[in-house]
């Protein structure tokens, strides 16, 4: 019985670890690049690339 009790224990402090590990990097780590995510996607990220493309789409849909 006691082994359960310790299968469970260690079950349970593996994923707190786990969660807490996200929850201390998407808060705390330094070298996130943009988001909590880490993956450095963010940072590619051209903003007025993106401008250009939203106001062109707009220019070229019809006014009602």
């Amino acid at each position: 019985m006691w082994l359960q009790y310790l299968i469970i224990a260690l079950l349970f402090v593996g994923a707190a670890f786990y969660v807490g590990r996200i929850f201390w990097r998407a808060f705390f780590t330094k070298s996130a690049a943009g988001c909590a995510k880490g993956c450095g996607a963010c940072s590619t990220i051209d903003v007025d690339r993106l401008q250009r493309t939203i106001e062109a789409a707009a220019a070229r849909q019809p006014t009602a």
